[in-house]
């Protein structure tokens, strides 16, 4: 795992500078504390900083080919390396190390772009070929690593973090407005936009190439396809799962450093502990964290999974004076306004973690590839409502459940009524972007009343919903189940969670890895019916009813919890003067009116609604422009 950067000019003649590299390199030490390396040709440089997981002796980079005209950096695990060296071996190439990375560059040599397919793993890397002078920078299918770029006059800069592509000279600071528009409504800014002008995001499962003297040129290299359907019997089905959902496992346990896992006490990262435990010599090394808010914590269920396989347990509680301390943090490893509060205890369970391990597997993906999450259900159920005359569901039903006071002590995905206040947003959104109906934070109407009378005149006709109706309409799939996860796939998993996972982890200096987004797990399971996804009221139905039995019987009956995190509590209560300060500050008022802003801050406080979510987005702006100032 590792942190890449580099630089390519448009005039062939100018070199880049060393000082200029290394100054971008830097910015990433905390991704790679172990070494560092530098790769200049000319126009071109490229770096990296490296924390070691495999060949700890011989897997430094930059790594050539062997006649040295090809050169990677390379951030990531290619988890079937060993059968790829296999191979390569066969076709004649010769191997210096027992690195994965190399394997990437004797791959190129034999099959050029075509290799991508043939990697599975997390990645993204920098490679050079300096025969045809022509730069290919990829990222893997699910986008698990990062890639940031900006393409000026001068040339192309790039780097894992968007830090390192602001460290360069000539690149502007300029807040991308439509970026923030969309971060209020999804918790995050959507690739391929950050949250400045001219910086981007390159998008997963794409590559960007250069060729001598052209502009970058950004191109797909593998969509997920749904269809067709595998014909399995259930038991067919139950057996493959086992097989397939196993092999990835064993995969990414390979590691020639101290391994563990994080242990929620959902069935995801639980299934992953027992197949750990199951093939590992020694006990599993389990890390959860939870709060003293016994309504969102789930750390009972991890001691239970814990217990069952013997692992070496250790348990950490996060509460409100924990947040104020680690917040700044968050909000300079993201880098970008970044609203979702499940963050700030992966922050600091990574913090913790890293004491004990370097690797740790987690439940990443086991949603969005076998239909976890609730909505998957509800959206199918409640079509015929949203079907029903405007003045039901857009005016009478939303102005009853206004008229409810909205608890904060219980967790959103698991408060009926936050759902039914959400009915009225579910029938006026397209059923194409289920997350802006059911997990959105603003809706359009609501940001609309928050902006400034100029910054509303910018925004008014853009609409957020419509990005991930756009991921909807893409999908190599039919039904509405698989045209949402696909939509998913693409939006929220790349989008909030994943980067989530990578930037609190390698803040640390911590590997995170997660067996359901092994390429052959996720293209397995798109291609499965819908049986054996959602049954009845619950999804997931393949996952429980292969590895059930691997569960203590509390663990396995559970239902959904997401990592939620009890922010509309304390905001009434322990960052309640806090948070009446960070939402009052100068950088706000650029954008939004202080009366709106005001008023959300006064209704939440008396009980009258939860906007918890909201008023945390906020937040995280504020901080994001105290810390991107700083």
């Amino acid at each position: 795992m590792c942190g890449i950067c580099g630089i390519l000019y448009n005039d062939p003649q100018r070199p880049v500078e060393r000082e200029l590299l290394q100054r971008l390199n830097s910015s990433l030490t905390h991704r790679g504390p172990d070494s560092e390396g530098y790769f200049y040709a000319g126009p071109l440089g490229i770096s990296m900083r490296r924390l070691a997981i495999i060949d700890l002796s011989g897997g430094a980079q930059p790594i050539f080919n062997e006649d040295g005209s090809i050169a990677i950096v390379f951030n990531g695990e290619i988890y079937n390396f060993a059968t790829l060296r296999a191979e390569l071996l066969a076709h004649g190439h010769r191997f210096t190390t027992s690195s994965d990375t190399e394997v990437i560059v004797h791959a190129y040599e034999q099959w050029g772009d075509a290799m991508l397919p043939r990697l599975n793993g997390m990645f993204a890397f920098a490679l050079w070929d300096g025969r045809r002078r022509r730069l290919l920078i990829a990222r893997d299918r699910m986008g698990e690593k990062p890639l940031y770029w900006h393409a000026g006059p001068e040339g192309l800069v790039w780097g894992s973090e968007i830090g390192a592509v602001l460290a360069a000279p000539g690149v502007e600071r300029r807040v991308n407005l439509e970026a923030l528009h969309h971060y209020l409504t999804l918790q995050y800014t959507p690739d391929p936009l950050t949250i400045y002008e001219g910086i981007h995001q390159l998008p997963a499962a794409h590559k960007l190439v250069v060729e001598e003297g052209g502009a970058p040129v950004v191109e797909r290299w593998w969509r997920l396809a749904f269809e067709p359907k595998w014909p399995l019997s259930e038991a067919e089905a139950l057996e493959q799962a086992r097989v397939i959902l196993g092999a990835a496992v064993e995969r990414q346990m390979i590691s020639d450093v101290p391994l563990g896992a994080f242990l929620s006490g959902g069935i995801d990262s639980s299934i992953i502990v027992a197949l750990m435990a199951e093939r590992a010599s020694a006990p599993v090394r389990t890390f959860s964290i939870g709060f003293e808010e016994r309504h969102f914590s789930e750390t009972g269920y991890a001691r239970q999974v814990a217990a069952r396989y013997g692992a070496e347990h250790h348990e950490f509680i996060f509460r409100p004076a924990d947040l104020k301390q680690v917040i700044e943090g968050v909000a300079r490893a993201v880098g970008e306004p970044f609203a979702d509060p499940a963050a700030l205890p992966l922050y600091e369970l990574a913090r913790q973690t890293r004491r004990h391990v370097t690797v740790a597997l987690s439940g990443d993906g086991g949603d969005e590839t076998l239909a976890g999450y609730r909505r998957y259900v509800l959206d199918g159920w409640l079509r015929p409502y949203a079907a029903l005359p405007r003045w039901v569901t857009q005016q009478a039903v939303p102005a009853a459940a206004a008229l409810l006071p909205e608890p904060a002590w219980m967790p959103e995905d698991r408060n009926p009524l936050t759902a039914l206040k959400r009915l009225g947003q579910f029938s006026a959104t397209t059923h194409k972007a289920s997350l802006a109906r059911w997990g959105s934070y603003f809706n359009h109407t609501e940001k609309l009343d928050l902006y400034r009378p100029d910054v509303r005149a910018a925004l008014a006709g853009v609409d957020s919903a419509a990005w991930i109706a756009a991921a909807y309409d893409a999908a190599h799939a039919h039904s509405l189940l698989d045209r949402t996860l696909a939509a998913d796939h693409a939006t929220y998993l790349a989008g909030d969670l994943l980067p989530k996972t990578d930037r609190m982890t390698m803040a640390h200096s911590l590997e995170a890895r997660a067996p359901f987004l092994d390429a052959e797990w996720v293209e397995w399971t798109a291609r499965l019916p819908t049986r054996f996804k959602v049954r009845g009221r619950r999804g997931k139905w393949l996952l429980r009813a292969a590895f059930g039995d691997k569960l203590p019987p509390a663990v396995a009956a559970r239902g959904k919890q997401g990592f939620g995190v009890p922010v509309g509590q304390w905001l009434r209560r322990d960052l309640r003067d806090w948070a009446r300060e960070r939402l009052h500050t100068e950088a706000l008022r650029a954008w939004l009116r202080p009366e709106a802003v005001q008023r959300l801050f006064e209704e939440h406080l008396s009980g009258r609604a939860n906007h918890g979510k909201k008023l945390w987005a906020l937040l995280m702006l504020s901080v994001w422009s105290e810390t991107r100032a700083g």
